[in-house]
């Protein structure tokens, strides 16, 4: 039994730790570097997809936004797909009367990937970027994002989330922490030479290597896996800044995951063929630690903390086993004190926040698995609120 104690914790600190030291070792050695555009270069026409499902509060602003980029007008312009919106979201998009500005009404509803499908043949940009309903870039963010495309063997890129607290909520804090950790991994992961995640909205793709999907497909998942199985790289540009706001209760946050991770145990099966080393590489190995075991971390640390309590209570066992619970007791019992204090709104100190953020996390992977075995899909989504 403390074989399997061992393992679980091994595996733990290998999926959080040890795979980001051998990334970014690797990734020094390997230093893929990633063409850009030159100042002052012919650049490439752009058609920003939004898909919006009931998004009166956010779109108009989110449009504008992008309206406002600095980049050449006559090179830019945005389709909105209204997913059978209800709440006077087409009005809102119609309503901003410029020629640059197209909606697209999907019936019936059928979830942002089937809307991305639909919009795609109407899409005239050489370049397609994506964006959330509530989005919101930094004035250069598209210029960031479309540079890096100048290099041929570049066909996907991610640029750089950040999330915003207005209240200093524990959620944001963990959120936000979580973000930084996985924007150092996505930098040393380019240098290996594909990342293996994305954001969503804020990203940039060749309109050629589009792919249809499945309706019930992630499409932050499986377009840039599918872009990978062509043969080309996916980047992150840290230059192309999003900001969004960090979900205020944990458990918004938490059905979020959920949703998120229940498509991703769907794509990774849809995309299997990548898990194999001997024909993807490096990126086999990056997808298995990356994603399948960071998916599958509650498995360890389930496996941990029953293993323990196991070996704290067979007496041919040492004494010490006691203490190795006394403190996993106490580090879920941080991660309760701060669910406790975050729905009292209150913030507890940051270390506190991390550990809840990091459980809220594999609880929602836990939940996603269960549901993923059970054969549940989820195709069609609510706004964030």
């Amino acid at each position: 039994m403390s074989t399997v104690f061992f393992i679980c914790v091994l595996m733990l600190v290998y999926v959080y730790a040890g795979y980001p030291l051998l990334a970014r070792l690797l990734g020094g050695l390997v230093r893929r570097s990633v063409g850009r555009a030159e100042p002052g270069e012919n650049l490439p026409t752009v058609t920003v997809l939004i898909a919006a499902f009931n998004e009166a509060d956010h779109i108009e602003t989110t449009v504008r936004n992008k309206l406002e980029q600095d980049y050449p007008a006559d090179k830019l312009d945005i389709i909105v797909i209204s997913d059978e919106s209800d709440d006077g979201t087409d009005a809102i998009v119609t309503g901003i009367g410029d020629p640059r500005v197209r909606l697209i009404r999907q019936e019936p509803r059928a979830g942002k990937t089937s809307g991305l499908n639909l919009a795609m043949p109407q899409a005239t940009g050489e370049i397609i970027v994506f964006s959330d309903a509530n989005s919101l870039y930094a004035p250069d963010t598209i210029k960031n994002l479309v540079a890096p495309l100048a290099d041929p063997q570049v066909g996907y890129v991610t640029g750089r989330m950040v999330y915003k607290a207005p209240d200093g909520s524990l959620t944001g804090e963990g959120c936000s922490a979580y973000m930084r950790y996985e924007n150092k991994l996505r930098v040393w992961e380019t240098n290996l030479g594909s990342i293996v995640g994305v954001d969503g909205g804020v990203d940039a793709m060749r309109r050629e290597i589009y792919r249809p999907m499945n309706p019930d497909q992630l499409p932050d998942f499986v377009q840039p896996l599918t872009v990978r199985e062509q043969g080309y790289r996916v980047v992150y540009e840290p230059r192309a800044l999003l900001y969004e706001d960090a979900l205020a209760e944990a458990d918004d946050e938490l059905r979020m995951r959920v949703r998120v991770g229940l498509r991703a145990f769907h794509a990774l099966k849809d995309k299997a063929a990548l898990l194999n080393p001997f024909t993807f590489g490096l990126f086999a190995w990056q997808l298995w630690s990356h994603k399948v075991l960071r998916y599958m971390a509650f498995l360890f640390m389930a496996g941990a903390l029953a293993s323990n309590v196991i070996l704290t209570f067979v007496p041919s066992f040492s004494a010490s086993w006691s203490l190795v619970l006394a403190d996993q007791i106490v580090f879920y019992a941080l991660a309760l004190y701060g669910h406790v204090m975050s729905s009292r709104g209150r913030q507890p100190p940051r270390l506190i926040g991390l550990i809840y953020y990091l459980c809220v996390l594999n609880l929602a992977s836990a939940l996603a698995f269960w549901q993923f075995l059970q054969g549940r899909k989820q195709v069609t989504w609510k706004p964030r609120v």
